[in-house]
């Protein structure tokens, strides 16, 4: 059962109840990350991420891991490109508490300069230490090469120097444009009491002045470039980019298909071919990022640097054939039902139901329909499929990355 809520001050409250369960996820989804900034701000949606954890008007640190881990729950945050998440999971009994503490956080955060000081070497260590993960690092290069260096472009960590300069006026001044009630959404999955849910929001929400947050178009101008990072590292990691479908286009669920049948599984051309029968790689796939504005669909692969050339041509004869439109309806059927059953299998779980009743709110203002889902899953045809692969391959913007010991861009 779904209940939705929208406070006077614009915020919106989603709640899945799913009954039989001992367990509930609480989610509060704010419209902003890395896209939204500018270059002043870069890396500050995920600075402010970590800063909420690090005390509030009435808790410390300390006391914001003690209390949760007093009563068994979990909680954490992420930030991406254009959503930042903090959520918790708690036993079904232990939801009311888990709720006060999150809203605690997001509301009452107060960013002493002593934790700011320590957290920005701690945000400074993640940024080595993304540079020390090839994967990471490459996919951050291939962004860079797909979209430049502004908008979904941006790496999620800012930069050291930005980072390090950022002040508490930085912090108030990028909360107050983003963090408002008509840009944030609380989603809630699991065993937990519809009323309950009602009355802890409004609680702590509903004093919220009403303010409005329009967000900004992010302004995309594809790059198309090939750019290459040096390591001195044993695999060459290889990203490449096209152009693909927005979040609500037409073809999206074509192209999730298109997509399980080039790389999405262990079945898909990508890892049966550059794996399986050549043996060039351990990891290789494909996945597809749609956003308000545009998509991106990638392909990486890790791979041995004697033989990155002929991956690579591995890589391209998978996509010529993908281009040919030579899909089997087996590999098609196979594809729509890896799909459904990922749908499926996502209603097992709260976390997985909490993003995606929030997401799908905070994107578009509407209630996610797990039937409408599937309907529109089993609907998609071969010929959609087909259509897919004629937006999703555009040459002229191509982009991408190398990282290892390579001395030149592919």
């Amino acid at each position: 059962m779904v209940h939705y809520k929208q406070l006077d001050n614009g915020l919106k409250l989603i709640v899945n109840k799913m009954d039989g369960l001992m367990s509930v996820t609480i989610g509060i989804l704010v419209h902003t990350g890395a896209s939204q900034e500018s270059d002043k701000e870069d890396g500050i949606s995920h600075f402010i991420e970590h800063m909420t954890f690090k005390g509030t008007k009435k808790r410390t640190s300390f006391q914001i891991s003690d209390e949760m881990d007093r009563i068994g729950a979990q909680m954490n945050a992420f930030t991406g490109k254009d959503m930042t998440c903090y959520y918790a999971k708690s036993t079904t009994g232990h939801a009311a508490e888990a709720f006060e503490i999150l809203a605690d956080i997001f509301l009452e955060s107060v960013f002493p300069e002593e934790e700011m000081v320590k957290e920005k070497g701690v945000i400074i260590e993640e940024i080595n230490m993304n540079e020390d993960t090839p994967d990471d690092l490459c996919l951050d290069v291939l962004a860079n090469a797909f979209f430049g260096d502004k908008g979904y472009g941006r790496n999620i960590l800012g930069t050291k120097k930005n980072v390090s300069g950022f002040t508490k006026a930085d912090v108030d001044d990028y909360m107050d444009k983003h963090y408002v009630p008509d840009n944030i959404v609380v989603s809630m999955a699991g065993n937990i009491d519809m009323k309950l849910a009602e009355e802890l929001v409004i609680k702590y929400f509903s004093h919220l002045e009403r303010r409005c947050c329009k967000r900004q178009e992010v302004k995309v101008e594809l790059q198309g470039k090939s750019l290459f990072k040096h390591k001195n590292i044993e695999q060459v990691h290889v990203g490449i980019a096209f152009p693909s479908v927005k979040r609500y286009d037409e073809l999206y669920d074509a192209t999730q298909i298109m997509n399980v049948i080039l790389g999405g599984g262990v079945s898909s051309r990508l890892f049966q071919t550059v794996r399986e029968e050549l043996g060039l790689a351990y990891t290789v796939y494909s996945y597809v990022s749609s956003y308000a504005e545009t998509g991106a669909l990638s392909v990486y692969a890790g791979v041995n640097s004697e033989k990155y050339k002929q991956s690579v041509e591995a890589i391209y004869n998978c996509i010529a054939d993908i281009k040919k439109k030579d899909i089997t309806k087996e590999e098609f059927v196979r594809g729509k039902e890896q799909l459904v059953s990922s749908s499926i299998f996502s209603q097992e779980s709260t976390s997985s139901q909490m993003l995606l009743f929030g997401k799908e709110l905070l994107y578009s203002g509407k209630i996610y329909d797990f039937e409408d889902r599937v309907n529109k899953l089993n609907a998609v045809t071969l010929d959609d499929v087909f259509a897919a692969v004629d937006r999703n391959f555009d040459d002229k913007f191509k982009a991408v990355s190398l990282v290892g010991a390579v001395d030149k861009s592919l």
